[in-house]
């Protein structure tokens, strides 16, 4: 598990290769993530906006914007948690990710939540 904080937000990440939705010799490899967004701070934060950038084993980027997660832009008090599984498909058997979660404070002001990189890693990949 991987986990960062900013801002009293901590993201905590959890991935793991999915051979049941993966076509190798199609080079189509299926990644699940399980994402625990905790806000540890003294203050709300909505999440509005994810930023994520995609790196496969031969160094092909690809980014990902867009509004919330999982059609969500939760509203997250101190204390309070929200945990999604997302996925991802890439075209080797291993990779990486990171990003961040734009957030809003209920004053208006703004910050980035850091996702720490994590390691996509397939069985195919210990070959």
């Amino acid at each position: 598990m991987h986990e960062i904080q900013t801002h009293g937000i901590r993201v905590d990440v959890r991935a793991s290769y999915m051979p049941e939705r993966s076509r190798p010799r199609r080079r189509e490899f299926v990644f699940r993530y399980t994402i625990k967004i905790s806000n540890e701070g003294e203050h709300p934060a909505q999440l509005r906006r994810r930023h994520w950038v995609i790196t496969d084993a031969q160094g092909a980027i690809r980014e990902v914007e867009g509004e919330g997660v999982v059609g969500s832009q939760p509203l997250l008090y101190p204390g309070e948690s929200f945990e999604y599984t997302s996925g991802c498909v890439l075209d080797t058997p291993h990779g990486a990710m990171r990003g961040s979660y734009i957030m809003f404070r209920p004053d208006g002001r703004a910050f980035e939540a850091e996702i720490e990189p994590f390691v996509l890693v397939s069985p195919q990949s210990m070959n």
